[in-house]
């Protein structure tokens, strides 16, 4: 869900330096089991409120995925107390902006308002989690907006590149079906079904509440009492999804998509998931292969040889397992192999040789600026301690993750490389644009 609501848009970096400073941060847990993260800064009148819960993509039973993501549009629907359709009109009819997201592991809703409608903003929240109401015409409302939005993005050239990687990298875990689910999963569900959804991720004891920016410490943890301290909690969530087997030997495969005109290669490796160390330094090597125009396959198969006309190396985040890619389009007569191999020979560079001393600090400094851009508003920093509670069990890694990149060594990127991305290791996509009819 995306909303170009800008009123705040210049308020939100005020008071924020471009070095990285200690984020002061107190927490409680509500009776019922929310766990809520204050952060006080008063240095502009802006409070931003951020509710992340702990369900996504991958928490959904046999033939009913896009859950997760579905509630995303279906929670803006309204409650006993706001009307149907009134919920996007409130915020920004009193000055806000607001947004919502879901990935595979967990689901945010988050306002920014100016100070003085930090009530307005818990009450919409605890709407949301106290007494939505769902019924059968917003489930049938968005699910036209959910078919809607996976045309514009899901059909679009190279919009279903996760989804190819997911289903061929995952065979048991549940991360092998897209986020946004299938259609016929979405039609066949039932107002029962979506209700016991509601019941079972969306109690206060499997959510933090991140409320940040110009407010009174007392004041705020007294209207959170009385906004979220009627909500019941719910039974603990209890997940045990199947591990995937090693891989340990290459895996080929062909996918076609008839939205694409241009083919492309992907080498996708499944890894420790993002709260591990060796996660962080992929981060690094991910960045030293594509991060920018100097990084070393741009400026080797893009610039130099013209071999690419794009390329990426990413390591996506996710709880249980991350997914590490290499992905190419070719320029010109260069075959899907050849891009592949040149993409392979700077990764064998790395699993035997130390990288320069000048890129090591170039890495340095891209995530010091990465670190501190993603901290630089209230919003950010809620949204940061949200996914640091929830996703990493450690809110201050708002304060340590950056020595945690600052400690990662030449050595250590060099081994993480040898140790994760050999080519029997990973799964070789041949992305095509349209099957042959032979």
């Amino acid at each position: 869900m995306k909303r170009n609501l800008l009123s705040l848009a210049l308020l939100l970096f005020v008071g924020y330096t471009a070095t990285a400073q200690k984020v002061e941060f107190e927490e409680f847990d509500l009776d019922n089991g929310l766990h809520v993260i204050l952060h006080q800064d008063n240095t502009a009148p802006v409070v931003a409120t951020t509710v992340m819960y702990n369900v996504g993509g991958k928490d959904r039973e046999k033939n009913r995925t896009g859950f997760a993501h579905f509630f995303e549009h279906l929670l803006f629907e309204g409650s006993e107390n706001i009307e149907r359709g009134e919920f996007m009109k409130i915020i920004p009819a009193n000055g806000g902006t607001f947004n919502a997201s879901t990935s595979q592991d967990r689901t945010d809703y988050y306002e920014v308002f100016p100070s003085n409608k930090l009530e307005l903003s818990l009450w919409l929240e605890s709407e949301r989690m106290l007494h939505p109401v769902i019924d059968q015409v917003g489930v049938d409302t968005q699910n036209e907006v959910v078919k809607e939005e996976k045309r514009l993005r899901y059909d679009s050239p190279y919009g279903k590149l996760l989804e190819t990687i997911g289903s061929n990298l995952f065979e048991v875990h549940p991360y092998k079906d897209p986020n946004i689910g299938y259609a016929e999963d979405l039609d066949a569900a039932t107002l029962d079904q979506f209700n016991a959804y509601f019941k079972k991720y969306y109690g206060p004891n499997n959510a933090v509440l991140v409320v940040a920016g110009d407010l009174d410490l007392e004041k705020t943890k007294a209207m959170v009492k009385d906004y979220f301290g009627a909500v019941k909690s719910r039974p603990e969530v209890i997940r045990n999804f199947p591990k995937e087997t090693p891989i340990t030997q290459t895996k080929k495969v062909k996918a076609y998509d008839a939205n694409i005109q241009i083919p492309a290669i992907i080498a996708a490796y499944r890894l420790p998931g993002q709260a591990s160390r060796d996660a962080y330094v992929l981060n690094m090597i991910s960045s030293y292969l594509s991060g920018g125009k100097s990084s070393v396959l741009t400026k080797k198969i893009v610039d130099e040889q013209k071999q690419a006309l794009q390329l990426a190396a990413f390591n996506l985040p996710q709880v249980d397992y991350n997914i590490f890619a290499l992905f190419a389009l070719p320029q010109g007569g260069t075959s899907l192999a050849t891009l592949l191999q040149e993409m392979d020979e700077e990764i064998a560079k790395m699993q035997t040789e130390l990288i320069s001393e000048r890129d090591y600090q170039k890495l340095q400094n891209q995530f010091e600026n990465q670190f501190v851009s993603s901290n630089s508003s209230v919003a950010g920093i809620a949204s940061t301690l949200a996914t640091y509670y929830l996703l990493y069990e450690d809110v201050n890694l708002i304060n340590t993750q950056l020595d945690l990149y600052r400690s990662i060594t030449r050595e250590e990127i060099r081994d993480v490389a040898a140790k994760y991305l050999s080519p029997n290791q990973r799964v070789e996509i041949e992305y095509l644009p349209k099957k042959d009819d032979k």
